[in-house]
């Protein structure tokens, strides 16, 4: 009896593991309207979309200096990342599993991070963004 219990429990947790990476691996790219405030396009991310996304982490070089860093205009380019990636410098230590590119109207764009505790980073970088805006086929 105690055995058939123990193999069920053993089946559950693997169906849940399974789910669980499912639902990881269909993570997609999100390019939000900030204005209209909703999804504009949805891409499957993808090593060349991964690796942009890692070249602009690494390119950080200050953080933002706004008191409303969101701007009313422009848009937001939300980019899972898989696996998640280790980030050092003088403002965060984090395992980031996912990076926000925020392209206001007429200004140069900027990363919203969030560390493992949720807290909110606000990034310049000193790297274009044309590379994954044409990877991401989208023109601004």
């Amino acid at each position: 009896m105690i055995h058939k219990i123990l193999l069920s429990f053993i089946h559950i947790f693997l169906l849940m593991n399974l789910f669980i990476v499912n639902a990881q691996s269909s993570s997609n790219v999100e390019l939000l309207d900030i204005e209209k405030n909703e999804i504009t396009k949805t891409v499957t991310t993808n090593p060349k979309i991964q690796l942009e996304a890692e070249i602009i982490i690494k390119e950080i070089d200050n953080v933002v200096k706004k008191l409303k860093p969101i701007p009313d205009k422009g848009y937001m380019i939300k980019i899972p990342l898989e696996p998640s990636h280790r980030v050092e410098n003088k403002w965060i230590y984090a395992l980031i599993d996912e990076v926000i590119i925020i392209i206001p109207k007429n200004e140069k764009p900027y990363l919203l991070l969030f560390d493992d505790e949720n807290k909110s980073y606000f990034f310049t970088f000193d790297s274009k963004i044309d590379p994954l805006l044409n990877t991401l086929d989208f023109s601004l």
